[in-house]
């Protein structure tokens, strides 16, 4: 990628992280940038394909770190609370903006370039915690079935933490994903016997 591209996209990463893809226009990129208008039609065609390419390099960063955290020798309550934790700083850093991706996907046509990449996203983050509920159970429905429970844990607390400007949503809900997965646990270890 060239510098001034990703000049511009860094540009717009900060403004729409702070503000969103929607309420941040070309000509203040292109000021903050500072880049002629020339050049930034010249890199991005529009303001949907750079809050695209936002979002794209967003989505790389965090399935990077979740397929990472899959790697690491930590039990799968940790792994869970890892995950939750690193929610509730981002919603404090973030001044309870909530997730990107589900804000965007509120605002954009269903035909977007950019719901194409929030609809993937989404996807990988559904298969991360299915795969970690795997490392629970064997079996594939049942560990499909608790990776989603989970899945709808953490989407829903950062909505929620958002919607409260509070983290006491990420808290709860991370009691929930850890009781539930404590109940997979028995119930599988149970199912052994």
């Amino acid at each position: 990628m060239s510098k001034t591209r990703q000049q511009i996209l860094d540009t717009a990463s900060a403004l729409f992280a702070e503000r969103g893809c929607e309420l941040v226009g070309i000509n203040e990129i292109i000021e903050k940038a500072d880049v002629a208008k020339a050049t930034f039609y010249s890199n991005f065609r529009s303001k949907e394909i750079l809050c695209a390419a936002w979002l794209q390099t967003e989505a790389e960063q965090a399935l990077r770190t979740s397929r990472d955290l899959l790697k690491q020798p930590l039990s799968v309550e940790e792994k869970i609370v890892f995950k939750f934790d690193a929610i509730r700083r981002y919603v404090k850093a973030s001044n309870f903006r909530g997730c990107p991706f589900s804000i965007t996907a509120s605002m954009v046509c269903s035909d977007s370039d950019v719901r194409e990449v929030i609809r993937d996203y989404k996807a990988e983050a559904r298969s991360f915690w299915q795969s970690l509920a795997l490392e629970v159970h064997r079996d594939p429905a049942a560990a499909r079935a608790l990776g989603d429970a989970i899945f709808l844990l953490f989407s829903g607390a950062v909505s929620e933490a958002q919607n409260a400007r509070s983290t006491w949503p990420v808290d709860s809900a991370l009691e929930a994903a850890l009781m539930l997965c404590r109940c997979q646990c028995a119930s599988t270890s149970v199912s052994r016997l």
